[in-house]
């Protein structure tokens, strides 16, 4: 990027990156009981809390600016590129968006977004005809959609980490672990009532 282009202080940025993701997440998860909500308003505090680092204002460059200013002297922190931490801090002195944790971020990404959608496919069935999502992705891994979301998340925090979205991180996939136990004991509890 060249340094007369802003780099932060882009809110409509923010708005339009955090709208497209959680419309996306919410037209796949499509939050109905007060758990799911809670799960769905965490994944989409998680994407607020991102792009408005990234585009926004840089709270961890700033509250890292110290320690980081001493250690890489010649970086300028208040750049786009320097947002990317990991390629920083790990030398990466090229363009970032060509950097390996950002190539692996796009995997992460990626492969839970294929996730998402492939468990949408067969849970849209399933949920059709009033039977168990056992087939196609569901026949591999039990909880697909919420694995994805959370490969997601782990691609964002590779691609651009935050003080904030390190920390939220653990908490939104425990969050998702406890949401799918429910899940299983409430689709278990409906099948020996069927039964």
């Amino acid at each position: 990027m060249h340094d007369n282009v802003p780099a932060y202080g882009l809110w409509s940025l923010v708005l339009l990156n955090s709208a497209v993701f959680i419309f996306f997440a919410f037209s796949f998860f499509k939050p109905k009981s007060p758990r799911d909500w809670r799960s769905f308003g965490a994944f989409s505090a998680f994407i607020l809390a991102l792009f408005t680092e990234m585009y926004g204002f840089p709270l961890t460059i700033y509250l890292l600016s110290g320690w980081l200013q001493s250690r890489y002297p010649d970086v300028n922190w208040l750049s786009h590129d320097a947002g990317h931490l990991l390629e920083e801090l790990f030398g990466w002195r090229a363009n970032p968006h060509f950097g390996p944790f950002h190539l692996l971020s796009f995997l992460f990404i990626g492969g839970g977004f294929m996730l998402i959608a492939a468990g949408w496919r067969v849970l849209y069935e399933a949920q059709r005809r009033g039977t168990l999502a056992t087939t196609g992705i569901y026949a591999r891994i039990r909880h697909p959609q919420y694995v994805g979301f959370v490969l997601v998340m782990f691609g964002f925090l590779l691609q651009w980490p935050t003080l904030l979205t390190v920390a939220m991180f653990p908490v939104l996939a425990f969050m998702y672990w406890r949401l799918a136990r429910h899940e299983e004991q409430e689709a278990l509890g409906r099948r020996l009532i069927t039964a």
